[in-house]
């Protein structure tokens, strides 16, 4: 089996410790690097969230790098009442064995794009500032990225009426991405909230006797608790999961072919992305959209990963 080789750009973030577990869990999958940036915490510890979810699923080999610490010109903002805190509340987790790469987020991400020998895929599942930054520093690299498989955006907000946490966070950022003319798959919010951890799916989660699986049990709890406080949800949606779900099991997902356009200027609508979902500015497709999940099939797909642990 040929495994493509993925780096993750994260900012964890109980999703996004989710999506480190499932990669891992996957042989398809050849984890290259995992560079973190400022989103859901600041950077120090999303940092350490990354860590210690490497020493929970035995990654040792795979060097973890922090980036960013600030959105390219805006002033950062974190989002402590989703996850806590530390940035991933809920579950115990001993700290780390090891600390993080010398080398920044971005340098790492250069690095190995230009040494693999077959095009690699950047899985971002935060602010899109070290993408952003390795392209402005080393545009070249574009020519050997197969794809950006991102989460973030939507034809609706999270963070405002119209701008979802991750663009919103770092829009200029978010901008030079898609503007870069590679090939990008985006799960924006209309799929992400279809992947809903209700109660019945964590009960699944928690009858599957391993450690690992007792973890993202934890974290599911934590995280739907704040969606139900906050927002008044059935359930936590796992957004950032399905970045790594889609490269190994597309058919779960029907995308769309469209334009998007990330919002700079707007006094109250920066970090918006205009979804062109009917083609009605004419403009160059330049993404895939995320519409539809296959949900019974995505949560047998997380529920088998899990018991492999």
């Amino acid at each position: 089996m040929q495994t493509k080789k993925i780096i993750l750009d994260c900012d964890p973030g109980h999703d996004d410790a989710i999506s480190i577990i499932l990669a891992a869990s996957q042989p398809s999958l050849e984890i290259l690097a995992i560079t973190t940036v400022s989103g859901n915490a600041e950077i120090e510890k999303t940092t350490i969230n990354a860590l210690k979810i490497c020493d929970l699923v035995s990654l040792s080999g795979v060097a973890v790098s922090k980036g960013a610490s600030e959105p390219l010109i805006r002033l950062r903002e974190t989002a402590p009442g989703i996850h806590g805190d530390t940035g991933l509340d809920g579950p115990e987790l001993p700290e780390p064995s090891r600390s993080w790469s010398d080398e920044h987020g971005c340098d790492t991400i250069i690095r190995l794009v230009k040494e693999s020998k077959v095009p690699v895929t950047i899985l971002p599942t935060g602010p899109l500032t070290n993408i952003a930054l390795a392209l402005l520093k080393a545009p070249a690299i574009k020519d050997n990225i197969e794809e950006i498989v991102l989460m973030g955006g939507g034809t609706f907000g999270n963070w405002t009426p119209t701008a979802e946490f991750n663009i919103w966070a770092d829009p200029e950022a978010a901008k030079k991405v898609f503007d870069s003319g590679i090939p990008i798959a985006v799960m924006g919010l209309d799929i992400t909230h279809q992947a809903l951890a209700t109660k019945e799916v964590i009960d699944q989660v928690q009858k599957i006797d391993n450690h690992v699986a007792k973890i993202v049990g934890e974290l599911l709890v934590f995280f739907a608790s704040t969606y139900k406080e906050m927002f008044n949800f059935a359930g936590a949606p796992v957004h950032d999961v399905l970045t790594v779900a889609y490269c190994v099991a597309p058919e779960l997902f029907k995308m769309k072919e469209v334009n998007i356009t990330v919002e700079t200027k707007g006094e109250f609508t920066a970090g918006t992305t205009l979804i062109d979902l009917h083609g009605v500015t004419g403009r160059k497709v330049n993404a895939k959209y995320g519409l539809e999940l296959d949900v019974e099939g995505f949560w047998s797909f997380m529920i088998e990963a899990l018991k492999k642990f």
